[in-house]
């Protein structure tokens, strides 16, 4: 049986049985991380020596990366569905969790550990306006993208909207302003229908919460 280790409040977590649950893989969700720990011992630095969470266990078939996981799962439970057969579909999928990673997660995480992690009166604020802003032009190019077509890579949702799709919950929630993203909010509104999302998406990380 496919192993997951991490804590279900993980957002990269998230990604990984979100997929795994819309494809129907069996699996076993293990808690590590966070105030789990387990990060540090040697069994796990065996899994992966970054220390960090997910990493998976696929009977002897070790991967860390939540993206890199995802990819995984998608090409060997849903190859045609979630991972695209056609190369150019699935250059796609790559390109936009790939443009995820270098656009979209910085301000994203930013702007979640601003909230989470630091005490309102230690904030830098002219950072936290910075987070704000890149996250805010990230939403502001999918949207756009959006316009044409109901998921990423069109009328079907595939491996390419994981990693975005799986920031909305917490952008929506967090407390912050964005700017009125009509077509990002329909696709929200989507997502929430599908009972995987809310089950492992739409989670309650106030335990998060660093102060």
């Amino acid at each position: 049986m496919l192993k997951i280790y991490g804590r279900r409040t993980s957002f990269n977590v998230q990604k990984v049985v979100w997929i795994a649950t819309e494809l129907n893989v069996p699996f076993q969700r293990i808690d590590v991380g966070g105030k789990f720990g387990g990060l540090n011992t040697p069994e796990y630095l065996a899994l992966n020596p970054n220390g960090k969470i997910p990493v998976i266990d696929d009977d002897g078939a070790v991967v860390w990366e939540s993206n890199a996981i995802v990819r995984y799962i998608a090409d060997k439970h849903g190859k045609g569905t979630w991972s695209p057969a056609d190369p150019a579909k699935r250059a796609q999928a790559d390109q936009w969790m790939d443009w995820y990673l270098n656009h979209l997660q910085p301000g994203f995480m930013g702007v979640f550990i601003d909230m989470y992690k630091v005490p309102p009166e230690k904030r830098n604020q002219a950072l936290v306006k910075s987070h704000i802003q890149k996250l805010a032009e990230g939403y502001t190019f999918i949207d756009k993208h959006l316009a044409k077509r109901p998921n990423m890579l069109g009328d079907e949702i595939t491996m390419a909207d994981i990693p975005i799709a799986a920031s909305l919950y917490r952008t929506y929630t967090i407390g912050i302003d964005v700017p009125k993203l009509p077509n990002i909010e329909a696709w929200y509104e989507r997502l929430k229908k599908r009972p995987a999302y809310a089950e492992h998406v739409m989670v309650d990380y106030s335990e998060l919460r660093g102060y």
